[in-house]
Formats: C-alpha cells, sequence, structure tokens
C-alpha cells in the first residue's frame, strides 16, 4: 500500500524542484539538491536551507531520521550529490528567525585578506571566530563573510580550522573551485604548515606520528577525539622542533591528513599538548598560563601552499604570528 509520503516523493521526483523558497509547518518537505549543492555535507546542506534554524536542532531531526536522503536515513556528514531529494520535517521557520533577528545579529568582519582573485578568497582568520555557526553558535566566518560579500551567488568554505585556532582559511567563490580544492586536498596536494608551542621541552628534533583517530561525543554532547587503533581512521602529523623554551617547545606542524582537532590530539598523544587547549591540554598548567600572558590556545595556520588548480599558479601563503602570541613568546 503506498503512504501519502512516498507518493511526495514520487511526485518531487517527477517535478525535480530545483529550489525551496518556502517550508510547512504543518507537512513534511521536499528539497531537491541543485548543482551547487553536489557534494556538500548533509548538515551544511541543510544550514543552508533552513536559514536561521540552529545547528543543534539539525543535527537532532537528521539523528532522530526525521530527515532522509532518498527515503533512506542517513548520518549528519552523509555527502549530497544533484537531485538527491532530501526529506525535511515539518519546521516553523518564523519562530527560529523572529530568535535569529532579536538575538544573533552578525557583527561586520574586518578581513585580512591575503589573496583573492575570481575563483578564491584567503584570509587570515582571527582566533575566536568559529569556522560556522551552530552548536550553541549563532555565526561564524563564513556567515560573516556572506554578509561582506552579499553581492555573490557562490562563497563557501574550502576547508575549516578550529575556533581558537587563527591563520590563513581558504574559501571558494565558484562550485568549480571548490571541488578542485578538495581533490588537490584528497590528493595530498596542499602543503598545510601551523605553529604550535606545546607544553614541555621535546627532546627530538623531528617526530614523525601515525596515529589513528576517532571522533564521539561526550556525556554532555560535545564532540572530542581520540587516538583509538580499533576505531580510528589513519592520520599522519610531522612536527619539527623551532624553538626549545624552559617548560614549552615552539613546534611546526605538517599535516598529511585532514582529520578534525588532529594535531592537538597527536601532540596530547605523545605527551606534549599545545598551550592553553581547553580540550586536550594540561588543564592545571592552563590556569596558570593567562597570569603569564597566554590566554588563548597557542596554535596558528602559518602556511599554506598549493597550485593554483584552475590558473596553474604556484600560490605560497603565510600569515604572520598574532601579536598576542609573538608577545608571549617574548616573554619566554
Amino acid at each position: 500500500m503506498l503512504t501519502i509520503e512516498y507518493l511526495y516523493y514520487k511526485i518531487i521526483k517527477v517535478i525535480l524542484y530545483t529550489k525551496m523558497t518556502t517550508f510547512s509547518k504543518n507537512q513534511v518537505n521536499f528539497y531537491t539538491a541543485t548543482e551547487n549543492d553536489d557534494n556538500q555535507r548533509l548538515d551544511n546542506l541543510l544550514v543552508k536551507i533552513l536559514k536561521n534554524v540552529p545547528k543543534g536542532f539539525i543535527f537532532r531531526i537528521i539523528r532522530s531520521g526525521e530527515v532522509k536522503l532518498n527515503q533512506k536515513k542517513v548520518t549528519f556528514s552523509t555527502k549530497v550529490a544533484i537531485n538527491d531529494i532530501i526529506r525535511i520535517p515539518p519546521i516553523d521557520v518564523r519562530v527560529f528567525a523572529s530568535e535569529s533577528a532579536a538575538n544573533n545579529k552578525i557583527p561586520k568582519l574586518q578581513l585580512d585578506i591575503l589573496y583573492e582573485d575570481e575563483y578564491y578568497l584567503i584570509i587570515n582568520k582571527p582566533s575566536g571566530i568559529a569556522c560556522h555557526g551552530g552548536s550553541g553558535i549563532s555565526f561564524g566566518i563564513i556567515e560573516q563573510i556572506r554578509q561582506h560579500y552579499s553581492q555573490l551567488k557562490f562563497i563557501e568554505l574550502a576547508h575549516r580550522i578550529d575556533k581558537e585556532t587563527s591563520g590563513v582559511l581558504v574559501l571558494a567563490k565558484k562550485r568549480q573551485a571548490l571541488v578542485k580544492f578538495q581533490e588537490l586536498s584528497t590528493a595530498g596536494q596542499i602543503n598545510k604548515i601551523y605553529l604550535a608551542l606545546t607544553i614541555g621541552e621535546l627532546p627530538d628534533n623531528k617526530r614523525n606520528v601515525k596515529a589513528p583517530l576517532y571522533k564521539h561525543l561526550i556525556a554532555n554532547g560535545e564532540r572530542r577525539v581520540r587516538v583509538d587503533n580499533q576505531l580510528g581512521v589513519f592520520a599522519h602529523s610531522i612536527f619539527n622542533v623551532v624553538t626549545r623554551y624552559k617548560d614549552f617547545t615552539l613546534v611546526s606542524a605538517t599535516i598529511k591528513t585532514g582529520r578534525t582537532h588532529q594535531i592537538r590530539v597527536h601532540l596530547q598523544h605523545i605527551g606534549y599538548p599545545i598551550a592553553m587547549d581547553e580540550k586536550y591540554g594540561d588543564f592545571a598548567l592552563n590556569k596558570q598560563l593567562p597570569k603569564m600572558g597566554l590566554k588563548r590556545m597557542f596554535l596558528h595556520a602559518s602556511r599554506l601552499e598549493f597550485t593554483h588548480p584552475i590558473t596553474n599558479t604556484l600560490l605560497k601563503l603565510e600569515a604572520p604570528l598574532p601579536v598576542e602570541l609573538q608577545k608571549f613568546l617574548d616573554l619566554l
């Protein structure tokens, strides 16, 4: 026996709506993925479709199975393809929109642009701003940039760095540029170098760390990552000593894979956590570091090198160490 929902699905698939402009709060809605949506994560696409709806709420309806992709249950990280049909439960987006208008005005961002052309925008991201809103964060760097570049039809994060991490961040201004950058990343053809200050004096000049990483949720619902030889996925980091200080070591970190919190967890794994890392650090010492002048995590995306996949020019971008981090090194 055909259900009403199945009939909805078949009708929508024939018509192939390319864009949904309104949502019903009383019935199931369907959205057909367009070319601009291709290869995006489901959660990130829903953030764009369901404007002002908190990412935590979006996670909840995905986990509960209320969101389906081509009639199948999926996870928040599932990639969407062109013409996929997303089932979205009844949502009164007007409620979220009114709350957003009242509480979440997006402030203007003073951009520190390292490179820009018609394909890419590469900036020096400040610490303390997330890459995107969600999970209790009302806005992120992408929302601020979309506001700044309101004339653009397309602008997306090409990769991500943590909220407390500063430094080089790449955004794509065309779908083609985003896909090409991600292909380079998958092929290991992007050289990313970070600077991190570890707690403890690292004895070796070079550490080659290959330890599989596993993402999980802790009791309060926050995401964490740990080294796990059975459940983890391959992750490779190379650490080189730049300068040794008493009780600290400044290292450069080259990541061969781009796993969540990779540098932070790998340094914790070898016994030299990053100074002021509130998730994977030395929590007792972290309480003392602000008195010494360090008030943020000492992790900075220092350099990024890749061959522009469209113009074929070699790009070497460097973001100088932020003033507050350099001052702390001077004190040491």
